[in-house]
């Protein structure tokens, strides 16, 4: 037998979910202008330094025909107003057509540098904008792309997310800051998180609310799946070991107290079970000890006496 404790046990909630990038952490490499593949560099999943080559583009056929038009444009607007200049010195053309001409002059200019910063006279390579983990590879070498098309997909790995599916009954217990206990899926460490967000509808294709979980900085990789246990309440009562509570014919739970050398039934209400314990309301003695061993015997009134140097009632 027992004495009878006050206390509190977690309500947990637990979940099973995959590491994803953050949005914020999330880039997306697009094509500048239309171009061709030269070369790829990298692969789905390959972890990348900042500045590291990612993907190699050569100009598109119709990229180099726009910056050799663009070129074409710029000699004949310094042309027109090499002529307008010389016209006005002979006060044939008027200080509007000069200044005319040379807006023109360098509109054409900053039309063929924007090309050229994007690589459209030349081969080009892009790099790694920060530390990444390249997550997804659209394109292969050969291929054609236009001007923002999909190249590469990047990550930063120490901004993830974990992301779990809960039951809408479980989903109504969680708030954004719930702690958190995360174990990566065949792993005997765990860490904390909290709750950063919890959904407010239910996924067609799973039937389950999608809730964001914030791990420790580099503690899961991109796509590693884990299991969530979270924290939505403290439960307070009579913590009681498991064993003590049992079913009556009607279903309903109660307790044996033993008093005076008697058992007592006690009818109580099952608040929380959490593995080997439980916790209960109920019109408990707290003076009176709690029975264990061959509680289910025990009928009310019936005489209970304890054997050996750890008491162990018996009928």
């Amino acid at each position: 037998m027992t004495r009878l404790e006050k206390g509190s046990l977690p309500q947990v909630v637990e979940a099973f979910g995959r590491a994803e990038p953050t949005p914020a952490a999330r880039q997306a490499i697009q094509a500048p202008v239309a171009a061709v593949v030269d070369a790829v560099y990298v692969k789905s999943g390959q972890e990348v330094a900042k500045g590291a080559p990612l993907i190699r583009l050569g100009p598109s056929p119709a990229t180099a025909e726009s910056f050799e038009k663009a070129k074409s444009a710029l000699r004949a607007a310094q042309e027109d107003e090499r002529r307008t200049a010389s016209l006005a010195v002979q006060h044939l053309a008027t200080g509007q057509q000069l200044a005319q001409a040379r807006k023109a002059v360098a509109d054409a200019q900053a039309s063929l540098s924007a090309l050229q910063a994007v690589g459209a006279d030349s081969a080009r390579t892009l790099n790694a904008p920060f530390a990444a983990v390249v997550t997804q590879v659209a394109a292969s070498p050969g291929a054609l792309v236009g001007q923002g098309g999909p190249l590469l997909d990047l990550a930063m790995p120490s901004d993830l997310t974990l992301r779990v599916g809960l039951t809408p009954a479980q989903a109504a217990t969680v708030k954004k800051g719930d702690p958190a206990t995360i174990t990566p899926l065949g792993a005997m460490s765990h860490f904390s998180g909290r709750v950063l967000a919890r959904g407010a509808m239910i996924d067609p294709q799973t039937g389950l609310v999608s809730t964001e979980i914030e791990p420790q900085s580099g503690a899961l990789l991109p796509g590693q799946t884990a299991q969530a246990a979270i924290t939505v309440a403290q439960v307070e009562g009579y913590v009681v070991p498991h064993e003590a509570l049992l079913i009556d014919e009607r279903g309903a739970p109660y307790l044996v107290q033993a008093k005076d050398g008697a058992a007592h039934i006690v009818p109580v209400r099952l608040l929380l079970a959490a593995g080997d314990k439980d916790v209960v309301a109920g019109a408990l003695d707290p003076m009176a000890y709690l029975v264990l061993s061959g509680n289910y015997q025990l009928k009310e009134g019936m005489r209970v006496r304890a054997d050996g140097p750890q008491p162990v009632i018996r009928p």
